[in-house]
């Protein structure tokens, strides 16, 4: 028998770290999302780059997603653009609850 692992994302699985993981995970959701809102508006990779502010092989590069290729800040500046109202989303670390030390009763006198 073999133990399998599980991950809650191909991310976790395949990136070196927890943060890399996090990063790749928020660039592919941004990318996709942004892919979509192109298709959705008819819009040709010609017409979304001028839109875009970018190069037409860039945006080449976010319809394939080459997530490597990308980094927060310009996926963020580009869905805020397109009208996205992108935003970032934290958790708080699940944690074990902390043991307290039992109080000590002071004896009487």
């Amino acid at each position: 028998m073999t133990d399998k692992q599980r991950f809650s994302s191909v991310w976790d699985a395949i990136e070196d770290t927890p943060q890399n993981a996090a990063s790749m995970r928020a660039r592919s959701d941004l990318m996709m999302s942004l892919t979509e809102v192109i298709r959705q508006q008819g819009m040709t990779q010609a017409q979304a780059a001028v839109f875009f502010g970018v190069t037409q092989p860039r945006i080449s590069d976010l319809m394939r997603g080459k997530v490597n290729l990308f980094s927060l800040d310009t996926l963020i500046d580009m869905a805020a653009t397109a009208g996205m109202g992108p935003t970032v989303k934290v958790s708080m670390p699940r944690a074990a609850p902390v043991k307290r030390p039992a109080r000590r009763v002071a004896a009487p006198a």
